[in-house]
């Protein structure tokens, strides 16, 4: 039996304790939704206000120069990089996953002409398969999308298949994809992998390199702490440069964007995956973010998280057993990536009532409940808070007070 004193004993030997400080946190409130936005860095605002301040309100338009706002993409994009196992010059930080999902998928088609198949997860995360019909209808039905269950994908990968595009961790049920055994089995069949990062990157150790992995794109927003709506990412390996060309030639993009020629030649390198101006303000409060990670480490990270999860199941087993929790996480915490997934006959109402008692998670469709554990900032003791606040709204059917509304975001 786990107690409360073996979860403050936990924290007061976790190495990584001091990076709580660094993260603004309300009081009185356990945040366990950092797979869905993370929190914000402190410095994050500090460094806000040097752009709006001083950059952009003494520097005016000559910081783009003075400033490197114009070199900002591919900055972050390193930093990005060293997360995902890239080499430099492989990541440029831009637009949103949905935006460089499209731009990477329409980009495979040519890559791999006379292949027509888009291979995809039934459960991959929904814009993903939403962006794939956009790509379908925008090659007005040269290509065909296969839906298919995870255990089947590994079994589909054939010749007609041009490229296989799945989420490397599953966002409700948080299972990781084995990436190099299916980026191998792509590149036997001569296919292209594609993998979304939004729930690994700065969750797990990714190394994109050494699983083979022929395209990638990700969020900003949820374990790499950048706020809401940070720009996305797109990694392309050197291999793929001189070939790959992308739907949205836009003049950042080009290779001489401030000669103004009438005619689009696409820059070298990952450049050519860029497409309109950046989002300057936002792409300084991502960076704040990745130097924290960075500094502490993706494996110490990695072991703090698989003791985070594995605490919260043990103690769910301890305090709510017999109230309708269902794991539908993987056990092993090899398999898991940072969150824990239980579905629940009234997961809704339970959550909001969870969260009206200062523990914030999420839900999903139909009746998942979602819990994120962001190392850096989440503690032990966090998770014990968490779950006598979840066993009381379980014993006193605090859910009923939450019935569920169309529109919300949950």
């Amino acid at each position: 039996m786990t107690s409360r004193e073996d979860c403050l004993a936990l924290d007061a030997h976790d190495p990584l304790a001091a990076f709580r400080t660094r993260f603004a946190l309300p009081e009185g409130v356990v945040y366990l939704d950092g797979n869905s936005l993370g929190a914000r860095p402190k410095v994050a605002a500090a460094r806000a206000q040097s752009v709006i301040g001083e950059e952009w309100g003494n520097g005016l338009i000559r910081s783009w120069n003075d400033a490197d706002w114009i070199g900002l993409p591919a900055k972050v994009g390193d930093k990005l990089g060293q997360l995902i196992g890239a080499a430099p010059g492989e990541v440029v930080a831009c637009d949103s996953t949905s935006v460089n999902l499209f731009k990477l998928l329409s980009a495979a088609f040519v890559l791999r002409p006379g292949r027509r198949v888009l291979l995809t997860d039934r459960d991959n995360f929904p814009t993903d398969n939403y962006v794939a019909e956009g790509v379908a209808a925008f090659f007005d039905g040269k290509v065909e999308i296969r839906v298919l269950p995870a255990e089947e994908i590994l079994a589909a990968i054939d010749q007609d298949v041009a490229v296989v595009s799945l989420t490397q961790v599953n966002y409700r049920t948080g299972r990781i994809y084995d990436m190099a055994k299916i980026s191998a089995a792509a590149t036997a069949m001569g296919a292209l992998s594609l993998w979304d990062l939004s729930h690994s990157a700065g969750a797990i150790p990714v190394d994109l390199t050494g699983a083979g992995a022929d395209l990638a794109v990700g969020c900003g927003y949820k374990y790499l702490n950048g706020g809401p709506g940070a720009p996305a990412y797109v990694f392309v390996p050197k291999r793929h440069h001189q070939a790959i060309c992308q739907p949205i030639s836009g003049w950042m993009g080009h290779a001489a964007p401030f000669e103004f020629s009438g005619d689009f030649r696409p820059a070298p390198g990952i450049g050519r995956m860029l497409s309109g101006t950046p989002p300057v303000i936002a792409l300084a409060l991502l960076e704040c973010g990745l130097d924290i990670i960075i500094e502490a480490g993706m494996d110490a990270l990695r072991v703090k998280s698989m003791a985070l999860s594995d605490l919260f199941i043990s103690l769910i087993t301890q305090q709510c057993d017999g109230h309708g929790l269902e794991l539908i996480s993987p056990q092993d915490a090899n398999l898991r990536g940072s969150q824990v997934s239980y579905s629940y006959e009234n997961g809704f109402g339970a959550m909001q009532a969870l969260i009206a008692r200062g523990v914030i998670g999420d839900f999903r469709q139909p009746n998942v409940m979602r819990f994120g554990f962001a190392p850096l900032y989440v503690t032990h003791i966090d998770l014990w808070d968490a779950v006598q606040a979840l066993r009381a709204v379980l014993v006193g059917a605090e859910w009923k007070k939450f019935p569920m509304r169309a529109g919300v975001v949950t």
